[in-house]
């Protein structure tokens, strides 16, 4: 801890959010907490957090999860910390401040941080109960209480805030809709045609968006929201409103005490930050900074505070006269990211535009007529934007439309990281260069170093690319070989168990061991592929996760979801009817899926056995939703039904299904048939996808939807059925032989050296010579392919491990419990107590 002499110079930092906390850290990084007093005021009742993941407290993230504060960062520093009590007053005659509880302190300098606030629009009823602002974790915990008994919410504001805010609504199990008054979400952030594709994006996730109109009245009821009014005439029913129209600064306490001013608000500070009293500073939310912006981001709020520690210990201060206004989010799930003149403001500015409405994506680059990159807009699929904003201000090396177009669309340029100059800023947060991020060896190296990727994390992914690759490229602590090279150990030794391969190929210090949580599975998933009998057999059993260790996905309350197998999404009214009597009967929660399958929730796992017997009965087999494996082939109605299908998608969707059903692979496995190249399977956003032609089928590989999403790239094209069916079993086996452990198609055809050209050589060309190979080994797949399902209810000792608990097999998990909901059940994520007087439970948990 540090200790200060009494007669040190003494700092008050009022407010203490992520702009106060990077202060305190640059304050202590050049050593003036050693020889001054340092004081924090904060107003909220913990030190700073996460404000920018805020959202993540209802992905399960706690308040502890997002502090910002390194343990015992304060004690270190000798810095006295006051929460929930801030600044009330300063007297800058006697150079004083007093907090809400009666403290008074004397400064020397006083750092003005206190950010901003939400703003409100004054419209009626805005105080009623059941109106929420969007700002602080006090106020995400009175929202997520309030919903507990709502069924619609309405958010004011389509920002980014805005749309956070709105998912965690609809997060929250409600009916949720959001007002913007400008004509497009995001307004600020993204153009027009950015605008359309993710208003799409978010009402195809159900939300209801109502732009071009404001908010006129909250309604009431005996001071409760009932409803809102706008200005358009509609009246929404709704139980509450969250107000998210965004921030003004918070500079009251300056107003009070006669600083400057701006005349819309903002503390004006000039370019190291001081205020119009040379001994109080101004930084973040709160400061009307040099150049005449209040900035509301956090990487300007790090610079001024930067900048203000630095010429508080009177050393070389890097003057902030603006600052970077990029920013790369995920909105609802959707990335969004805009850069430099996103808008296209400068005289004489070109676009460059690239827009895909079936799936969501819209890229805008913003060039001069020298080709110059000025900036740009990414809804949707916003990978390049790390490498995309440091090119800003140069001509990039490859003509722009290639920058924009997908993977398999003209042949796009990918540029690597050596396209970027050393001096190009790759963390904007904390502005840190190339050059800087290069002299480190490590991620965790470069965080503590550079602070470089500990802010928001957008660039964490090129700060990859950035580094050496490890000296030691192995699977595990276990082994020393990737998963490519044994699966081919494995293959090629025929060896069929798990100890054999760790005693003969793992680490010295592993040889007689168990394994690990990363080689296990893998190892098992390996042994799969190559036809290695039933997966829970012996010691397999012991390798598989959770989910493959009793044939169904564990969901968020310990309940096992069932997902039977309907090919090609083709199923028979008789079949219809035994799904629906085994939900009912069982009391199931069923969805019909994306994948056109319809998946049944809320199986104990001592039923699944019951379930599947009947399941089987029918003719259901296994879906394989819990492994990584061929999860569904969809497919439009084809030419069978519609007027524009030029093949029959179903039959080949179906054909594809059974042909590929039980394949264990790296990662899951998607497909799709369209018949017709209107797309209706969305075919192109698969692992592998077909679509019809007049001559044949065209085939795509390399695709997935997701979080980072992908087209596929056109591999090849008028191909017979035969040909197709031929092609991709080279392409799976080729991919299942040499991809890493959970490693998508899609990660795997960009990492593949050569790209699609060399796996064209391959599986087309067979520049190997594997050919024959693949295709043998898919033809052993097919030809061993055993439903998991039947075979586990064929025999009676496969069945003993479905139980709750081992040692009481007749006994239920008591955890495992529902509550009502839309007619049908929801998990009861309650936690359990049992009363004094209730029997101790006995048993051992099975899974």
């Amino acid at each position: 801890m540090s200790t200060t002499p009494v007669n040190t110079p003494t700092i008050v930092l009022v407010g203490h959010g992520m702009v106060g906390q990077r202060f305190l850290e640059a304050l202590a990084e050049q050593g003036t907490t050693a020889t001054s007093r340092v004081v924090v005021l904060c107003e909220e009742p913990r030190p700073a957090y996460d404000r920018v993941k805020l959202t993540s407290y209802f992905d399960g993230k706690t308040p502890d999860d997002l502090s910002m504060v390194e343990d015992g960062f304060m004690e270190r520093h000798g810095i006295e910390l006051y929460v929930d009590d801030p600044a009330v007053s300063v007297d800058r005659a006697a150079r004083q401040v007093t907090s809400r509880s009666g403290r008074t302190f004397t400064y020397d300098t006083l750092v003005l941080a206190t950010g901003s606030y939400p703003f409100v629009p004054p419209v009626p009823g805005k105080d009623a109960h059941g109106c929420f602002v969007y700002r602080t974790i006090e106020d995400l915990l009175a929202i997520e209480e309030f919903a507990k008994t709502s069924r619609t919410g309405a958010v004011v504001g389509g920002g980014l805030l805005g749309l956070e805010a709105a998912g965690a609504l609809k997060g929250l199990g409600l009916e949720t809709h959001i007002v913007e008054f400008a004509p497009r979400l995001m307004p600020v952030q993204v153009d027009e045609g950015g605008g359309a594709a993710l208003l799409r994006t978010i009402e195809d996730m159900g939300l209801v968006v109502h732009t071009g109109t404001g908010t006129q009245e909250v309604v009431t009821a005996d001071g409760s929201v009932t409803a809102m009014r706008l200005s358009d005439g509609t009246e929404l029913a709704t139980d509450m409103v969250v107000f998210s129209a965004g921030v003004r600064p918070r500079d009251q306490l300056a107003r009070d005490c006669g600083l400057d001013v701006g005349e819309r608000g903002g503390i004006a500070v000039d370019e190291l930050c001081r205020t119009s009293d040379p001994a109080v500073y101004a930084i973040g939310e709160c400061a009307l900074a040099a150049d005449g912006r209040v900035y509301g981001l956090v990487a300007p709020g790090y610079e001024m505070a930067q900048t203000a520690a630095a010429a508080i210990a009177e050393q070389e201060a890097k003057e902030f006269t603006g600052a970077d206004l990029s920013t790369k989010l995920k909105l609802l799930g959707v990335d969004v990211a805009s850069f430099g003149d996103a808008h296209g403001a400068a005289e004489g500015s070109l676009d460059v535009v690239y827009s895909d409405s079936r799936s969501g994506i819209y890229k805008k680059l913003v060039v001069d007529a020298e080709g110059v990159l000025l900036g740009g807009v990414l809804v949707g699929d916003a990978d390049a934007y790390g490498m995309l904003r440091p090119l800003t201000g140069t001509v990039p090396p490859v003509a722009p439309e290639q920058l924009v177009l997908p993977a398999g669309a003209g042949a796009p340029v990918a540029l690597g990281p050596s396209a970027l100059p050393d001096d190009a800023v790759i963390c904007s947060c904390h502005n840190v260069t190339k050059h800087a991020i290069t002299q480190c060896t490590s991620l965790p190296e470069v965080k503590k170093c550079t602070k470089a990727g500990t802010g928001c994390g957008s660039c964490v992914k090129l700060i990859g690319q950035l580094l050496p690759a490890p000296a030691d490229s192995g699977l595990c602590a276990c082994f020393s070989y990737t998963r490519s090279e044994l699966y081919e150990i494995i293959r090629t030794l025929r060896l069929t168990s798990f100890a054999e391969l760790l005693d003969s190929h793992g680490r010295e210090a592993a040889r007689g061991g168990d394994g690990c949580e990363i080689c296990k599975p893998t190892v098992a998933s390996i042994l799969a592929s190559l036809q290695s009998g039933y997966i829970l057999d012996g010691e397999q059993a012991a390798l598989q996760d959770t989910n493959d260790h009793f044939l169904a996905n564990m969901q968020r309350n310990g309940s096992y979801s069932v997902v039977p197998r309907i090919p090609g999404g083709e199923v028979t009214p008789e079949k219809l009817i035994v799904i629906g009597e085994v939900a009912r009967d069982f009391g199931l929660y069923t969805k019909i899926t994306g994948g056109q399958r319809i998946d049944l929730f809320g199986a104990r796992v001592d039923q699944l056995p019951a379930i599947w017997t009947r399941l089987v009965d029918a003719g259901f087999e296994s879906g394989h939703a819990y492994g990584k494996s061929l999860r569904t082939v969809k497919s439009c109605v084809g030419q069978t039904w519609c007027r524009y299908g030029v093949q029959d998608s179903v039959k080949m969707a179906i054909q594809l299904e059974l042909r590929y059903r039980g394949l264990r692979s790296p990662h899951k496995l998607k497909s799709a048939v369209s018949g017709c190249a209107r797309e209706c399977a969305e075919a192109q956003s698969k692992d592998f996808g077909v679509i019809a032609t007049a001559s044949g089928w065209n085939l795509y590989v390399g695709g997935n939807g997701g979080a980072t999403p992908r087209h596929a790239d056109l591999l090849a094209q008028d191909l017979s059925d035969a040909e197709l069916v031929r092609l991709i079993d080279r392409f799976l086996m080729f991919y299942i032989r040499t991809a890493d452990r959970l490693e998508r198609t899609s990660v795997w055809l960009e990492r593949l050296e050569g790209g699609l050209d060399h796996l064209r050589d391959v599986v087309v060309h067979d520049s190997l010579g594997l050919c024959d190979e693949l295709e043998a080994m898919m033809a052993a797949h097919v030809d061993a392919y055993e439903d998991e399902w039947a075979a586990t209810l064929d025999d009676p000792d496969r069945l003993r491990r479905f139980v709750s608990f081992v040692n009481a097999p007749d006994t239920p998990d008591p955890s495992v419990r529902f509550v009502p909901e839309r007619d049908q059940i929801k998990p009861d994520l309650t936690p359990l107590t049992l009363s004094p007087s209730a029997p101790a439970l006995e048993g051992t948990l099975a899974r």
